[in-house]
């Protein structure tokens, strides 16, 4: 067991690659869990690449616009499926009321925080590669045509996702299962402000100013700039990174504080409503 230089328990990569697998043995022998991370993606992909095909047969500007309709529905899916996957790991502990026992090993925080977000980015991969293809296949829409800016929309929403999931797995324990509706529903409250598939320009003026402080407005605003002006817009996303650092580390604050304060009250071991 190491050891840091302040004499407390050091970053364990083997802890952390030990929880990975707990969840990766959950996953692959549930092929209920493995269909639902394929399913939803597929049929949003599908039912939104549809609607576009038919708006662009009958609209100058979708046919000018090309992907961004499609775009705009397979990013959402990469911000709020990052964030589902990190909150499904995490309530799989709570349901099988394993928490207590994890805070009371050497696991350290931190470390069960990195283990979810290397299993939100395996649920992710494992829902979201297939249906990139298809995407290719249906509508000749290719995301990874997109370059280095996929990798950038890709790590910004990624980063937001998880700031998010790790703000609610903290609310979790302290206030229990009966928080976990935020798990489900949290990011919804997003879907409008950040964007997704309508400029920015489109809100009120007083909403724009909440719109611009999301760091996912920044990849969507620059997803319609890639796809339809074929521009990538690197101050977008350095303003975007930005916001995700200030973002994460509040949310890391903010899960470490309600920890402690489950741990005081007692609802770590509970895990009920």
């Amino acid at each position: 067991m190491s050891m840091d230089s302040t004499g407390s328990i050091a970053m364990s990569p083997r802890r952390v690659f030990a929880m990975v697998l707990r969840h990766w043995y959950l996953l692959k022998a549930s092929w209920p869990r493995i269909f639902d991370l394929m399913y939803w993606p597929t049929v949003q992909m599908l039912m939104w690449g549809f609607l576009q095909l038919y708006l662009a047969q009958n609209s100058g500007f979708f046919a000018q616009a090309g992907g961004a309709f499609i775009g705009a529905v397979m990013l959402w899916d990469i911000l709020f499926r990052g964030q589902l996957g990190f909150s499904i790991s995490f309530l799989e502990e709570m349901y099988s009321r394993n928490m207590g026992n994890l805070m009371m090993s050497p696991l350290r925080p931190m470390e069960f925080v990195a283990a979810l977000m290397i299993m939100s980015f395996i649920r992710l991969a494992i829902g979201m590669v297939p249906v990139s293809f298809l995407a290719i296949a249906f509508f000749g829409f290719n995301l990874w045509g997109l370059g280095l800016g996929l990798a950038v929309f890709f790590l910004n929403l990624f980063l937001t996702s998880w700031a998010v999931a790790i703000l609610v797995s903290g609310l979790l324990l302290r206030n229990g299962l009966g928080a976990e509706s935020l798990a489900w529903g949290i990011m919804f409250l997003f879907l409008p402000l950040t964007c997704v598939y309508y400029p920015v320009a489109v809100l009120p003026t007083w909403l724009q100013t909440v719109a611009w402080m999301l760091p996912p407005t920044y990849v969507f605003e620059g997803m319609r700039a890639l796809v339809i002006d074929h521009v990538f817009r690197a101050d977008l996303m350095v303003q975007a990174f930005a916001l995700n650092g200030v973002l994460f580390a509040a949310a890391v604050v903010a899960f470490l504080k309600l920890l402690q304060s489950a741990r005081r009250q007692g609802t770590l071991l509970q895990g009920g409503d």
